[in-house]
């Protein structure tokens, strides 16, 4: 390296003025890690499943924490996309990266509610007594609106006035098997919204 005199002067002088400061305390803490940040999702519950939205069922990874103890709610920290899942491999739309917020909503809508003939109230209801009602009004519907025959004779066996769509979330098994029930009672109306 070839200095004049000149560049020797500034070179020591910038040298001189450093450690000068840094004899004065005005050198830099040293940058030694205090304490490794752990992972947040080491102590982590992983749930596999579907997402909710669109008909397309995509994979998702769940991550909840909780205490693991029994009847304990765990609580959702983290939602991504399944590398492993082949409908999207990894991969989230706008909706599916916000479902994080989707749960943790407070107008998401979580019991079931029935509001009654004439009032303008939703009311709460166990999940028993919702299941109870939807039975009992498919039966009425169904006994009031079978159709055992057709105009010609023939036997049909239909029941046009109510429809059934099966979640998003359910697997191909699981559509298959709704759509085996459904058709038992004689209704055409049917659709599995995800057919994955």
């Amino acid at each position: 390296m070839d200095l004049n005199r000149r560049q020797f002067f500034k070179v020591a002088a910038v040298g001189l003025g450093g450690s000068s400061l840094a004899a004065l305390g005005m050198a830099p803490t040293p940058a030694f890690a205090e304490q490794v940040r752990h992972f947040k999702l080491a102590h982590t519950i992983e749930t596999r499943n579907t997402c909710p939205y669109c008909s397309v069922g995509c994979g998702l990874i769940m991550y909840s924490q909780g205490d693991a103890g029994k009847n304990v709610k765990q609580n959702i920290i983290h939602i991504e996309g399944d590398a492993d899942h082949p409908v999207n491999r990894g991969t989230l739309c706008p909706k599916g990266a916000g479902l994080l917020d989707f749960i943790h909503s407070p107008s998401r809508l979580q019991y079931p509610e029935v509001r009654k003939a004439g009032s303008k109230e939703w009311v709460r209801v166990e999940w028993d007594e919702a299941l109870d009602r939807i039975a009992h009004l498919m039966k009425q519907d169904r006994d009031a609106n079978f159709i055992e025959k057709n105009a010609q004779g023939q036997t049909v066996n239909r029941w046009l006035t109510t429809g059934f769509l099966a979640a998003s979330a359910a697997s191909s098994e699981a559509g298959y098997l709704t759509h085996k029930v459904v058709r038992a009672t004689g209704m055409l109306g049917f659709d599995n919204q995800a057919r994955v």
